[in-house]
């Protein structure tokens, strides 16, 4: 084995195993990239090693790359956006969706997880937080179904995954990352927006498909509520006008965006001062609301950013390793033909869901891999999409599940872990069926992107 391949092998495993001792993914990364600085250089200047590895063009690198991070233009999209979501999770909007909706749904067996999934939809297309979908989701609906005799695995299930559909659905923080990270005109935020929108779309009509249809062979999931609202134009005009906020606001953003009318980074802002608007017009909006918004906004930025630096110190230290050539010649090499590779890369990454977080996946694997695949010949945003979509599954995957805790946190008493666990595996199921689904009929995240260049 060469040596680059042992360094490169070494470097990962410093850091999973520091990962193992709770210090901070930040620090873990920025650490690893110090220590392996430090080999690299007393490698070749103590024992002549055969590297092409120096301080300057790896560590070195560092400094001018975080500069370039600070002053990237799409990055500026990312708390603009997390503001977007966190206002809109205070303007109340779903709480009116969730009790008009249920009038509308309610008499239809699984319909309470019908409203669940409908508005986790509208709410994706708005926020890219996933924990305050989560949340809220959980708050709103858990109490209603439990109340109405739903199994408890059911109900977490719907709600818990549903919650996670805003790192898919346009606009989400984590393709505007993945954008960054590439740096390429074919994948460029617009275009990975685009991309995901119909995929997105699918996985939410599956998820509906699931709450509608399993409850019809197994009737106790979903038993349907006495007493339900018989649905009435005023039914309906209830739900028109809970519904027209959102779509006004997702129109102002992804329709701008689509149109050519803005760049993502100009939509962020449309969007940020569009929740304004509509956490004004609830009677929402107050100094301590404000105040409590702009602090998390700042915190979940300066958290995401913070990760960002330590994976920028630990790539270029891998790159200065060998770590590029060594990860490329180790895929180009596998008797898979092309289109084995790319599936060997998704494996790889919902393996590593389970054990790590999507932003260092995203910054440190996506980088390593996207070449190699853009190599072979196929569309960039197909990837990308493919990745995200592979991603979405490590929020509901133990250990490291984030979704998993979040809904735990706001679950009722009797919902126990299992039920959380036994109530995901069939969303992961799905997850991975639309991923299969896209994986064999690329136009399904190609077309929208190409019809909107031609």
């Amino acid at each position: 084995m060469e040596l680059e391949t042992l360094y490169v092998i070494g470097m990962f495993l410093t850091f999973g195993a520091l990962l193992l001792t709770g210090f901070p993914v930040a620090w873990v990364l920025g650490g690893t990239a110090v220590i392996w600085t430090v080999i690299g250089v007393v490698s070749v200047e103590q024992f002549g090693a055969n590297l092409w590895f120096d301080y300057p063009s790896s560590m070195g690198l560092a400094p001018e790359r975080i500069w370039g991070i600070v002053e990237s233009e799409t990055l500026v999209a990312l708390p603009m956006f997390i503001f977007m979501g966190i206002m809109l999770d205070q303007s109340g909007i779903a709480e009116r969706l969730m009790k008009s909706m249920v009038k509308l749904f309610g008499a239809v067996r699984g319909g309470y997880a019908v409203t669940v999934i409908v508005i986790g939809v509208l709410l994706a297309a708005t926020t890219g937080i996933i924990g305050a979908s989560v949340v809220l989701l959980g708050m709103l609906s858990l109490p209603v179904m439990m109340e109405n005799k739903y199994d408890k695995g059911f109900a977490v299930g719907t709600a818990c995954a549903t919650g996670t559909l805003g790192i898919l659905i346009p606009p989400s923080i984590m393709l505007v990352l993945m954008a960054d990270r590439l740096a390429v005109p074919d994948a460029s935020v617009g275009d990975l927006f685009m991309g995901a929108f119909l995929p997105g779309l699918m996985l939410g009509a599956m998820y509906v498909g699931y709450a509608i249809l399993r409850p019809l062979f197994q009737p106790h999931l979903a038993p349907v509520p006495a007493g339900t609202v018989r649905v009435s134009p005023a039914v309906i005009w209830e739900v028109f006008k809970a519904v027209v906020p959102t779509a006004a606001l997702i129109l102002g953003v992804l329709g701008s965006i689509f149109a050519g009318v803005a760049t993502p980074t100009e939509a962020s802002g449309v969007g940020a001062l569009g929740a304004l608007v509509l956490a004004l017009l609830s009677g929402r909006l107050t100094l301590p609301v404000l105040n409590t918004s702009l602090f998390q906004t700042t915190r979940t930025a300066a958290f995401i950013f913070a990760i960002f630096l330590g994976a920028t110190a630990f790539s270029v230290v891998l790159r200065g390793l060998g770590g590029d050539e060594v990860i490329e010649g180790a895929l180009l090499g596998l008797p898979f033909g092309p289109y084995g590779v790319v599936l060997t890369i998704l494996v790889g990454v919902f393996l590593l869901g389970f054990f790590l977080d999507w932003v260092e996946i995203t910054l440190i694997i996506l980088p390593l891999v996207a070449p190699v695949v853009q190599q072979l010949g196929f569309d960039l945003v197909w990837f990308t999409i493919l990745f995200a979509m592979c991603l979405q599954t490590s929020f509901l995957t133990p250990p490291v599940g984030f979704a998993l805790f979040y809904i735990k946190g706001v679950a009722p008493p009797e919902i126990k872990v299992t039920d959380i666990y036994r109530g995901v595996v069939p969303y992961i199921l799905i997850q991975l069926v639309a991923l299969a689904i896209v994986f064999l009929v690329p136009e399904i995240a190609t077309w929208l992107p190409s019809v909107a260049y031609d």
